[in-house]
């Protein structure tokens, strides 16, 4: 299949540049998609801007952006005001800074995209930069215009390529401690019912570990409307929905016969 990228420019550290090409990483191409129609026609429905005030249409040179600082008062932003805070070049990754590779949280992790040299001369900075930050274990940061906006980007080595993370801004990330803070820090004690507990767990992960495959994170909610739109081409009547199946809660007061129960279980 032949490779498509999105996105071409230029991979830059200080005086070292290469031509890159970036692609997505994820698709969601294959994902079933609706369109809104008219029951009555079977026409699709179209969307416009409606002035909230009078309900009638606005016409697309009157649409404008604005920033709400009060319950009906906005400040309005014209084109030229937003593109001067804008990159001045949209089509240059200048590496900025080198962190860490394992220093920053997940929770920054955004979007992957697939980073590759487009020629066979810039292959050898590209390869360059690859392996260097591979041997320092770092990753770089720079910034970038994606999606109609601008973003901050982590580049990792990948293989003998480079996977591009668009990165969450600081403000977008919410700290753990509101969430975690009230959980008590403790491990299990040094006791015999807790050593004992801990070993069964332990048995229980093991019993349930298996080799990683994308079919673990299948999505069955997709599988199950391909069937029922197969079904209404053909003419048949989609089969029924299958009963959910709640998990049974009742009152465990002893977590080692819950345990022992688990196991016997999976067994």
């Amino acid at each position: 299949m032949a490779r498509q990228s999105f996105w071409k420019g230029y991979l830059k550290l200080s005086l070292v540049t290469c031509p890159v090409a970036m692609a997505p990483a994820i698709s969601a191409s294959e994902k079933i998609r609706f369109h809104t129609l008219n029951r009555a026609t079977g026409n699709r429905v179209e969307s416009r801007y409606v002035d909230a005030g009078t309900g009638k249409p606005v016409p697309e040179d009157d649409i404008a952006r604005g920033y709400q600082n009060g319950d009906d008062s906005f400040v309005l932003l014209d084109d030229a005001e937003l593109d001067a805070v804008a990159l001045q070049s949209t089509r240059t990754i200048d590496i900025e800074a080198f962190v860490p590779a394992d220093s920053i949280a997940w929770v920054y992790y955004d979007t992957p995209h697939y980073l590759t040299p487009t020629d066979r001369v810039g292959e050898e900075a590209f390869s360059v930069i690859r392996e260097a930050m591979a041997a320092t274990k770092t990753g770089g940061i720079a910034r970038l215009v994606l999606y109609r906006r601008e973003r901050a980007v982590l580049l990792l080595p990948s293989g003998t390529g480079i996977v591009v993370w668009t990165l969450r801004y600081g403000d977008e990330v919410r700290p753990d401690d509101a969430y975690f803070a009230s959980i008590a820090d403790e491990k299990p004690a040094a006791k015999a019912p807790s050593l004992k507990a801990l070993a069964l767990v332990r048995q229980l992960i093991e019993a349930r570990t298996v080799a990683w495959s994308p079919k673990l994170v299948r999505d069955p909610v997709e599988e199950r409307l391909h069937d029922i739109i197969a079904a209404k081409q053909k003419g048949r009547r989609p089969a029924s929905k299958p009963e959910p199946t709640e998990a049974k809660t009742g009152n465990v007061v002893n977590i080692m016969d819950a345990l022992r129960r688990s196991i016997a279980q999976e067994k």
